[in-house]
């Protein structure tokens, strides 16, 4: 069949079906005589069948369509929670307090993805003196995920929570409670003092309210970056980080 006559019947048959819904709403019972719904749906048919491509467009724009409005959730969360996710005043916070671009991790410190983003993020606070960072902590992969969380939560408390943080993070062992407190203990950390304040139930609060925000942000892994009023999920380079925080230095994130 050529294309442009068959073309013809394809446009004519999707004319004819619209005619018939909008004529259904006068008089469903007298569809018009042309109307032949088993020929459309033929001509159809034939049609995917000698161009399948037009499917594999349609789920395209099906699962950007998604994406777009996924994402548009995720900016309403970051807009209506900017004050929690940036600057609740529990977070611990490194590089510049004051700087003009700032990263979010969620992390738990027994994921090996966490693990594998420790080093750009290192080289990030080292070589971008304008960035701020933001340590979420997220503990999902067990009990002592939440035992590292509540630990160097109490050691921000004595002002030396990314010291410990980086020293957890980059053991590459299973975590137990006497690994955890011998880290705090080699780095000079007052362990006593340390077992008392993660005792506070206000660590334990903000541990549950991190929580749910993460999963209003449809965060069910870590590490997750949230930038500007973007939600990166998983681990990332950290070229592309760089990319992230130029994008919203100069007002694109």
């Amino acid at each position: 069949m050529p294309w442009r006559k068959r073309d013809m019947r394809i446009g004519g048959a999707v004319l004819a079906l619209v005619a018939a819904l909008t004529a259904g709403a006068e008089s469903r019972a007298q569809a018009p005589a042309e109307l032949d719904r088993e020929a459309i749906g033929e001509i159809v048919r034939e049609y995917l069948l000698e161009n399948p491509e037009v499917i594999e467009q349609a789920m395209r724009a099906l699962q950007a369509k998604r994406e777009a409005a996924r994402e548009q959730v995720v900016r309403n969360v970051i807009r209506n929670n900017r004050a929690e996710i940036f600057s609740h005043p529990m977070t611990p916070v490194s590089g510049d307090p004051g700087g003009d671009v700032t990263l979010v991790e969620f992390f738990d410190y027994q994921c090996g993805y966490c693990k594998r983003s420790l080093a750009p993020m290192k080289e990030l606070l080292a070589s971008d003196g304008k960035l701020r960072v933001v340590w979420k902590e997220f503990p999902i992969l067990g009990p002592m995920s939440r035992f590292a969380a509540r630990a160097a939560m109490a050691a921000a408390k004595q002002d030396r929570y990314l010291d410990f943080h980086l020293a957890v993070m980059g053991v590459s062992e299973e975590l137990t409670e006497s690994s955890v407190m011998g880290i705090a203990e080699g780095l000079g950390i007052d362990v006593d003092r340390l077992r008392r304040d993660m005792e506070d139930p206000a660590i334990e609060t903000y541990l549950d309210e991190t929580h749910r925000l993460a999963m209003d942000l449809g965060i069910t892994g870590t590490p997750a970056f949230v930038i500007g009023e973007t939600l990166v999920p998983g681990a990332v380079g950290v070229a592309r980080l760089r990319e992230l925080i130029a994008d919203v230095r100069t007002g694109g994130g």
